[in-house]
């Protein structure tokens, strides 16, 4: 059904072949406009990547070095692009003729009906707030891709604001059929026609393609008609994989309470079922995760149902469960949760049960996330688990911000909700009974899951087989449903192959992003307890370096109601765990830096500083994960200056690389020099682009919580600043010009030990430099310009910072 780009249309396809979204309304209320978002931001797995942008009463550019920044045009409001004034339609008109763009409408809901009204400049006739039935689609229309037609949806259609669409020339073609409700609109029998309830325009009248709803996406089936019109608008380009990936878990094998078991009869028809999914699944197999203690902990039937799964070992793929269900966070001490580990996989031995999958659940999705790093490390010495699966990242709800990651070399994959929990028994248990459970099936929530997901991993329990074999029922009725109404290639493959194809599918995922389980009470059920006796810091200092921040962590670290991070032994104070390899060391790592003491509170003001935080590029995005409420300090001088303070100081301490090339040498090496040369200059650079930097911090934290010293204002008057700071942090006052005294011989600020002892920053600090040679310091002054430039426009953005002296200094130098 894709149809490769003609000349004209790769000629103008939007930057780097990404093509965007963009929807054109006036407002943001409404039902209409919230179900249409909500099928957008579902569809994170669709490729290229893509990007929605809302425009407001004009229209926004749509056009960046002549190529188009928009593939598709979405009105959730036909009547907005209906009505809007001559000039911004012509411009929009010809942007899609001259680009190759098309157009979704969605007539809107309005109070007034309309009986054969016209669209304005169109052929097109409209009848509104219809109550319809039974829709079916037109198996000849080349919108279809990802959905299937060749039956009819029966019975009434969801809602009475339906509008249908009439027409009288050939450059139509309805997509969609319904008919009228006759409960509503008597016929005495005779046949109605069919009514159009989503048309094509193929763009004969005016050379743009559009496709026109008369209803909203409630409807189901409209999702997947959107998803068909934005991949055939796009010309391929906005287009869901069809492929489809399904992993069944059947956790607590042998957990449960009597009368809630399998029986033998229940064994044979879970290994019926499976055979019958298989012929429309290839390579499919119920996942089983066994607890071995509980084995024979049934009634007399319950237990030959045992059996008789071990006897059926081969029909299955297994991973283990806990030995005793105990969920992993409770333990504190890896040699007792490896051998409750070892005792479910002696079982596993003794009975058959294959060992090397790779995978493994963990009860109540204990200690996956937040990350318990004992279970990590037991998981890879007894079973050498890859990957593993769990509700809770980043969060249980909603499903589609779920997210994978990789903690300790174990793929961590997202499972999706189907609806069956522990106390789902029988479909009579299911929340609003069997319509209710129907209603998830056929097109609904479990239906919607599987469109959507490239890759879907369902957990469940024994209990949902036996009894009425609820699950049985649930999975075979939703995958006939899928194979009736789409085109989807449905497969399965075990744990370990579903991570590596996850993984290759989201590459970006790779890395975890730490949140802090406090924050979510279900995440702090979860997590160990032996860790509540920490807290976070409040405060983040963040550099950047050879800007004075040692000095700050000193001065700050003074005060009587602050708290610095227990020192790392391989950075000295600063642990530095946001922006490098310490970060996969995962959360528990960072915690054991801030301890609270028997008489601590929890509302202890703990700060740490790590001067290289403020150049990272994900530092932000996972400090504001962690500590979204953290105050934020940066202390900036000239950037020449700290550039040039940064080379001596790696020079002092014995940097080949410093002592065999100039100053000059290194910040004027290209692209062509070796490659510790070009990290030498871009650590002595990048840093000192100020503005590009905190507009990345600004990006995640409000302005509110940044506070921006000047680096030379902490060296010559420490005191001021440091009132200053206390005021904005609400600390208690503390009178720092009682213990700072200015240290002749050091030539800067140290602490008052006594009245004629100071203590000062050890003798790396405050080092005195050969003064920079006049080639370099122009490049710099040159160089820095445009960063400096936008450093003053962003602190005059901020308002709560006067200029500092030296950045006036910089921008007043000529060239």
């Amino acid at each position: 059904m894709e149809r490769p780009l003609s000349a004209s249309q790769r000629r103008v396809a939007p930057d780097g072949g990404k093509l965007s979204l963009v929807s054109v309304r006036c407002d943001m209320a409404g039902t209409r406009q919230d179900t249409t978002r909500a099928a957008l931001n579902h569809t994170h797995a669709m490729e290229p990547p893509y990007k929605v942008e809302v425009a407001g009463k004009s229209l926004p550019v749509l056009t960046n070095q002549d190529k188009g920044r928009y593939g598709v045009i979405v009105f959730e409001n036909l009547d907005k692009y209906l009505n809007m004034d001559n000039w911004n339609r012509q411009l929009l008109d010809k942007y899609c003729r001259d680009y190759s763009v098309g157009i979704i409408g969605f007539v809107s809901p309005s109070e007034e009906t309309l009986v054969g009204a016209q669209l304005r400049g169109f052929p097109l006739y409209v009848h509104t707030n219809l109550r319809l039935r039974d829709a079916s689609l037109n198996p000849g229309s080349p919108v279809l891709r990802l959905t299937r037609a060749g039956d009819t949806a029966w019975g009434p259609l969801p809602g009475n604001d339906w509008a249908i669409f009439q027409h009288n020339h050939s450059g139509y073609e309805p997509l969609e059929w319904a008919q009228k409700n006759v409960m509503d609109y008597p016929t005495d029998g005779v046949a109605q026609p069919p009514l159009a309830t989503v048309l094509q325009d193929h763009g004969q009248l005016d050379g743009i393609q559009r496709i026109l709803f008369g209803s909203g996406l409630k409807f189901w089936l409209h999702r997947l008609l959107f998803l068909d019109s934005l991949s055939y608008l796009s010309h391929g380009q906005l287009s869901l994989s069809l492929n489809r990936y399904l992993l069944i878990d059947i956790d607590d094998i042998f957990v449960g309470e009597k009368g809630t078991r399998l029986k033998t009869d229940d064994v044979h028809a879970l290994i019926a079922t499976q055979s019958r999914i298989e012929e429309m699944v290839p390579g499919f197999r119920f996942n089983l995760g066994f607890s071995g203690k509980y084995f024979h902990h049934g009634t007399h039937e319950e237990n030959l149902g045992d059996d008789m799964l071990l006897r059926n070992v081969a029909q299955f793929n297994w991973f283990s469960h806990m030995w005793n269900h105990q969920q992993p966070h409770l333990y504190d001490n890896v040699t007792l949760l490896m051998n409750d580990m070892m005792l479910n996989k002696d079982f596993a031995k003794e009975h058959g049960i294959p060992t090397d999958s790779g995978y493994s659940v963990s009860p109540h999705h204990s200690g996956v996330y937040p990350a318990h790093e004992l279970l990590y490390t037991a998981w890879k010495k007894v079973w050498n688990i890859k990957v593993t699966s769990t509700e809770e990242y980043p969060h249980l709800r909603p499903a589609r911000l779920r997210r994978g990651f990789i903690h300790r070399n174990i793929m961590v994959l997202p499972r999706q909700t189907c609806g069956l929990f522990t106390h789902t028994i029988c479909i009579d248990s299911y929340p609003g009974g069997r319509d209710k459970l129907d209603e998830s099936i056929r097109g609904g929530e479990l239906f919607q899951t599987i469109v959507y997901n490239p890759i879907n991993i369902f957990m469940t329990h024994m209990s949902n087989y036996g009894n009425d074999r609820l699950a049985l029922y649930t999975f075979e009725s939703v995958i006939k449903f899928l194979r009736c109404w789409t085109n989807l290639k449905l497969t399965s493959v075990p744990p370990l192959q579903l991570g590596e194809l996850y993984f290759k599918l989201h590459p970006e995922e790779r890395d975890p992003i730490w949140g802090n389980p406090a924050d979510d009470p279900r995440h702090a059920k979860i997590w160990a307890g032996n860790k509540r006796r920490t807290t976070l810091p409040k405060l983040l200092g963040l550099g950047p370096q050879k800007t004075g921040s040692t000095a700050f962590y000193t001065f700050l670290s003074m005060h009587p109601a602050v708290a610095s991070n227990l020192p790392n032994t391989d950075t000295f104070e600063e642990i530095q765990f946001f922006n490098g390899n310490n970060y996969y060391r995962g959360l528990d790592w960072y915690l054991n830096f801030f301890p609270l003491q028997p008489n601590d509170t929890d509302d202890k003001f703990m700060f740490e500083k790590s001067a290289t935080y403020f150049d990272g590029e994900l530092v932000p995005r996972r400090a504001h994960a962690l500590l979204p409420k953290a105050q934020l300090v940066t202390i900036l001088i000239s950037p020449a200056k700290r550039a040039y303070s940064w080379y001596q100081h790696i020079k002092a301490h014995g940097d080949p690389i410093a002592n065999n090339y100039s100053f000059y040498q290194v910040i004027t090496a290209n692209e062509a020099e070796p490659k510790a040369l070009r990290d030498l200059r871009n650590r002595c650079l990048n840093p000192g682009k100020y503005a590009q930097h905190l507009e990345r911090w600004l990006a995640c934290y409000p302005q509110q919580q940044l506070y921006i010293i000047d680096g030379e204002q902490l060296k010559s008057n420490p005191v001021t600043v440091m009132n200053d700071l206390q005021r904005f942090l609400k600390l208690p006052l503390f009178d720092y010009s009682r213990h700072l005294r200015f240290d002749n011989k050091k030539g800067f600020y140290c602490q008052v030990v006594s009245e004629n002892r100071n203590k000062c920053l050890g003798k790396s600090k405050g080092r005195q430099y050969p003064p920079m040679d006049d080639r370099s310091a122009k490049m710099l002054q040159k160089y820095y310009r445009i960063h400096n430039q936008a450093l003053v426009k962003l602190l005059k953005k901020l308002g709560s910072r006067p200029i500092p002296q030296w950045l006036k200094e910089d921008l007043s130098v000529t060239s």
